[in-house]
């Protein structure tokens, strides 16, 4: 890759990335994603502007997967009337896989990282929506390319 960050988390914005697929192997956790904003800060940002790229690589080490939470939802009648309201749901640790499954073609709508854990709020292709909480002692951001960002 042309470019490599370390410990840049919080120089992106991942709201609206596309992910293309997810990898976890013992103690790493790679994301492959596209359509990832490059904000200002980042050190191999010359612009200092926001741009964003496609085909990017985060790799997380020394990675546990916290929890992964299937996020509740209300559903309401025509009329706005409250019909059922679904409580969020922990996903149980052996399900892990499946529902990572579930994340590849699905969209990223925010991240956040406070000290070690990292929080992915991830809408999956299974019409789902996910919080996946990782705890990582380091992430590793790679891309090719900076690409113009639309302003709307």
């Amino acid at each position: 890759m042309k470019y490599a960050t370390r410990d840049e988390f919080e120089h992106f914005d991942f709201s609206e990335a596309y992910i293309q697929d997810i990898q976890v192997m013992q103690g790493l956790f790679h994301f492959y994603l596209d359509n990832v904003t490059i904000l200002p800060e980042n050190s191999c940002n010359r612009d200092i502007r926001k741009m964003r790229t496609n085909n990017f690589v985060m790799k997380m080490e020394g990675c546990t997967v916290e929890a992964i939470v299937e996020e509740g939802y209300k559903h309401y009648n025509a009329d706005g009337k409250l019909i059922h309201a679904y409580e969020d749901v922990q996903v149980n640790p052996e399900e892990y896989g499946k529902v990572l499954k579930s994340f590849s073609e699905g969209m990223i709508y925010s991240a956040e990282k406070q000290e070690e854990e990292y929080r992915f709020y991830v809408d999956g292709k299974d019409e789902k929506t996910y919080l996946l909480r990782i705890k990582a002692s380091a992430d590793v951001e790679e891309w090719e390319r900076f690409l113009n960002r639309e302003e709307s």
